[in-house]
């Protein structure tokens, strides 16, 4: 399964074998439950606590039992042991276990991505360090809540101590001149207290006697509630120009002009100390919060897409029972009011396939100016009269390459949403335009974009909440008043179509959502002449070849099939399937499901127009985009389907 997801595995029989083949080469390490339950685990545990800070290598643990802690005990004490785990409870779905196996090799590239930046920062650490040694500059640091005193070497030999010498801030204080301690210390305490700049000009008088003078400058380092830390800067031992300048007034000009490059110099070196602290922490934090994204985005589009099938046996179910209860009121009402429950569940499975990224769509040209202006209408009756909306179009828009459906929802929703914020009315403007993205930034390529702006007048969100919007399930709204998948599938449908959601808002000022689109490099095709007739949704009946591992699911269209008229025979996997064409049964289609133990849909389909060139395939799969290779010219017909559907599919087919 790994090979065939593109990963490359080496087995070992031993956990000794697995230990000495750990490197930062290995992306995640697969094992049993059962091979640890015996086995010492202290070399394992020592390796993974010896990894490097970077690092946080994933395991995978395959448990007959689960992975919580009340239904498998030993798995709190593996979790404590190997950090980075996750449990997949045997029997799996194969699918799980690839969406489990990629979600980890894309947190162990984030981990090399954040190896590279930390040895980025170390570099200009390093860097730094060649410099302030280059020109004599002595970096310190002063903690002010244990009045520790941290010195480099070159600013112990500017203060006359050896490397090996304790130094003190005490020790400090006796060096300075008796009639330079007053201001020294004055000066510390006023940049302690309105956070200015310390700099300051003092004599120190060294252990032999020596007078000498030192330039200081630092600045006040903040905790993220503002309170004063520790003071952070260099000196230089000047003695030299203060010597020069009372011996040489003639060079007042020159030695000026040294005085501001040297600060300058001071400046520039302090700045970038201060940038071996917030660089990382800005990395550190992105990698943290894309680590979170992404494996939310993993586990949605896994459990969206498992109830998504057991949806199609509900709904496929009911759909032929309301057929059997004509004149039936009562028993009618409770299955329909049971069928649009089914089919607001398949609404809300769609937005969890947009977030993740997997909803199945239709991408064509799309001229957004007539969509928008199209559904103008929609809007306003959306919003209600105490909002007004208004539409800014420009005169002309190149074509966007998207999915009109999906964009006419993803508009829909933010439309609600604005509206949802604006209590007591107002205007929502909409606004069409054309943007260039001169250079790839964030999750957006270089290009030729048209943007789709929603602007409302509402309370607005704080930095904390506009930073969680687009998560799943997340809402400001009261309970029972909203998904909380309304943001987070226009920012899956965003990043389906390689462009991007953006957010802008304060509180009391508003929100702006734009929606940005490639532009299409084609135009947008001219409606065909209507045909004479109507396409019928009925075919003659079919001998049709119907193969899916889900028992309810290959039932239900069996019986949707059967009630249309055709001869059916259900198949379990792949493999049966090229059984039964090879002992010589006669179909007139095949129907597949995709995702299948042992061989997919994809693999089944090849295997099949290999004997069977002509004959036609409908690939049943509620994923919306098939793994690569599997690019394969067969009718696709997205899980849930209806009869309708369903018929209408081998209509065109046959």
């Amino acid at each position: 399964m790994l090979q065939e997801a593109g990963v490359e595995a080496r087995i070992v029989p031993r956990l000794d074998d697995l230990i000495s083949g750990l490197g930062e080469d290995v992306a995640f390490a697969l094992m049993t439950e059962e091979t640890l339950r015996s086995a010492d685990l202290r070399l394992l545990s020592e390796w993974i606590k010896a990894q490097p800070s970077w690092s946080d290598l994933p395991f995978i643990i395959l448990t007959a039992r689960g992975g919580g802690p009340e239904r498998n005990p030993a798995a709190g004490r593996l979790s404590e042991l190997l950090g980075n785990v996750s449990f997949i409870e045997r029997p799996f779905h194969a699918t799980t276990f690839v969406s489990v196996a990629r979600s980890s090799m894309r947190g162990r590239r984030r981990q090399y991505e954040a190896r590279n930046r930390i040895e980025e920062v170390r570099e200009g650490q390093r860097r730094l360090q060649v410099a302030l040694e280059a020109g004599r500059l002595g970096a310190w640091e002063f903690n002010l809540a244990d009045n520790m005193l941290t010195t480099s070497q070159t600013c112990r030999e500017i203060f006359g101590r050896a490397a090996t010498d304790n130094f003190t801030y005490e020790d400090l204080l006796h060096m300075v001149h008796s009639e330079d301690l007053e201001a020294m210390q004055a000066a510390v305490g006023h940049s302690i207290e309105t956070g200015s700049e310390y700099a300051i000009t003092y004599r120190i008088v060294r252990s032999d006697g020596s007078i000498r003078a030192v330039e200081t400058r630092a600045q006040l380092d903040r905790d993220r509630d503002g309170r004063p830390v520790k003071l952070v800067g260099v000196s230089a031992d000047i003695t030299d120009r203060m010597q020069a300048e009372a011996q040489q007034r003639h060079l007042h000009v020159m030695l000026e002009e040294r005085v501001v490059e040297r600060t300058r110099e001071l400046e520039e070196t302090h700045q970038q100390m201060l940038a071996e602290v917030s660089q990382r922490e800005r990395a550190e934090e992105q990698l943290r919060q894309a680590q979170k994204m992404e494996m939310i985005g993993q586990l949605t589009g896994g459990v969206a897409h498992d109830f998504n099938n057991l949806l199609m046996a509900v709904l496929g179910n009911l759909e032929l029972l309301r057929k059997h209860v004509q004149g039936d009121a009562r028993a009618a009402r409770l299955i329909d009011g049971a069928y649009q429950g089914a089919q607001r569940g398949a609404s809300l499975t769609q937005r969890l396939l947009a977030f993740a990224r997997r909803q199945d769509l239709q991408v064509g040209p799309v001229n957004l100016g007539t969509l928008v202006a199209d559904m103008q209408g929609l809007l306003q009756q959306s919003v209600g009269s105490a909002i007004v909306i208004d539409v800014q179009i420009p005169g002309h828009l190149p074509p966007v390459l998207a999915d009109a459906n999906q964009i006419e929802l993803a508009l829909l929703n933010l439309v609600v949403n604005a509206r949802d914020a604006m209590q007591n009315g107002g205007a929502i403007r909409v606004d069409l335009h054309e943007a260039e993205q001169p250079s790839s930034t964030g999750g957006l390529a270089c290009g030729h974009y048209v943007v789709l702006s929603v602007i409302d007048q509402g309370v607005g969100m704080d930095a904390e909440t506009l930073q969680k919007a687009i998560e799943p399930f997340f809402s400001t709204k009261e309970l029972g008043k909203g998904t909380g998948l309304g943001l987070s599938m226009v920012h899956g449908l965003a990043l389906q179509l390689e462009g991007e959601l953006k957010l802008a808002s304060a509180p009391g000022k508003g929100t702006t959502a734009q929606l940005w689109i490639p532009v299409s490099a084609t135009d947008v095709p001219q409606p065909e002449q209507a045909a004479a007739a109507e396409t019928t949704t009925t075919s003659a009946p079919r001998r049709i070849l119907l193969v899916d591992d889900d028992a309810l699911i290959a039932m239900s269209s069996a019986d949707m099939l059967t009630d249309l008229g055709h001869e059916v025979m259900e198949v379990y996997s792949g493999k049966e399937a090229l059984t039964l064409l090879d002992g010589g049964e006669a179909f007139d289609l095949m129907i597949t499901d995709y995702s299948m133990p042992g061989m997919t849909g994809g693999e089944l389909v090849k295997a099949v127009r290999a004997r069977f060139p002509t004959m036609p395939i409908v690939m049943a799969s509620g994923y919306a985009d098939l793994p690569p290779g599997t690019e394969i010219d067969v009718a696709r017909l997205g899980k849930p389907y209806s009869q309708e559907q369903l018929a209408l599919v081998l209509s065109k087919l046959m």
